[in-house]
């Protein structure tokens, strides 16, 4: 059977494997690729073509579309990315001899300076955290444990015991596509660990005593993944916002990831390090912080100056 002859479905099967196997591609990567070059199969199916005999000019007339449906320039820059790569993929497996989509450019992605948190704003969510009603233990280790390494929401629910046994100066993260980090841990951050740990542990002989399994998860949970989950947290750090006057627009987990850049990079940190800590594959990605703290400056310079306040007088 020809290349031709198969359906657009296994095109993208077959290079979703490859990905997965030669670039140990992230599950949410591949997901993102599959929609991508589902919607694209789609377009093509509507106008009776192929992805074998799709032309420069569909696949400009496709991107062309993307925009008229009001798609973001990120989104189209992605669909573009996703084409290109099935493409390049189909052209090494002789499926095509040439890369019809090689040549296009993108149209860019806007810039968005990610959202921060002041550290006067981050103290108010971790006093919040330390005075919850219930769970006060588990909800500070949290949050410290966040503001201390920038880790991503779901590498921190679903951290192992193991890792954080015996008191360590460092933790070691699996992040995007199994890759493994070590993050140093703050002496507040160790401290609201040691004593969550203290906690955790009591309430785990307990359970087990009723026949109940240990959890090998720093933050069990009785759910289906068997830890805390991203949605709960997510709410969690919602009503740490409320709870210390923090504006809950502002925060997410991921603002708390910024914070802790952000500050590093005011407080003398090299871009590498913070890559590094931060799991960036490219110190492109971390350069944005530095932008972040130009507009701040800027910000500064605008508000207090003498000048500059006479010049919006």
């Amino acid at each position: 059977m020809t290349p031709t002859d198969q359906p657009m479905a296994r095109w993208v099967q077959v290079f979703l494997e490859a990905q997965a196997a030669e670039l140990d591609a992230a599950t949410n990567t591949q997901l993102a690729y599959a929609r991508d070059l589902q919607d694209f199969a789609g377009w093509l199916a509507r106008k009776k073509l192929h992805f074998a005999d799709a032309t420069r000019d569909h696949v400009e007339s496709y991107l062309i579309d993307c925009e008229h449906e009001g798609l973001a320039n990120s989104t189209r820059a992605r669909r573009l990315s996703a084409i290109k790569q099935l493409y390049r993929f189909a052209f090494e497996e002789g499926w095509r001899d040439d890369n019809p989509a090689i040549q296009i450019k993108g149209p860019g992605r806007t810039q968005r300076l990610p959202k921060t948190l002041s550290i006067a704003e981050v103290d108010r969510l971790l006093d919040a955290a330390r005075n919850t009603p219930r769970e006060a233990l588990r909800n500070t280790c949290l949050m410290e444990l966040l503001y201390a390494t920038g880790m991503r929401v779901t590498e921190l629910v679903s951290l192992p015991v193991s890792a954080a046994r015996g008191d360590p100066r460092m933790l070691l993260v699996r992040g995007k596509g199994d890759k493994e980090r070590l993050v140093p841990l703050s002496p507040s951050a160790r401290d609201a660990l040691a004593l969550y740990l203290e906690d955790r542990d009591a309430a785990e002989d307990a359970a087990r005593q009723k026949g109940n399994p240990p959890s090998k998860f720093l933050f069990p949970s009785r759910g289906k993944a068997g830890h805390l989950t991203r949605h709960r947290f997510f709410g969690l750090i919602k009503e740490f916002a409320v709870a210390g006057g923090v504006s809950p627009a502002k925060v997410t987990p991921h603002t708390l990831r910024h914070a802790f850049a952000t500050h590093l990079l005011a407080g003398g940190a090299d871009l590498r390090s913070i890559q590094t800590m931060l799991g960036h594959a490219d110190v492109a990605t971390t350069e944005i912080y530095t932008h972040v703290l130009d507009e701040r400056l800027k910000s500064l310079v605008l508000d207090h100056h003498p000048l500059a306040k006479g010049a919006k007088s």
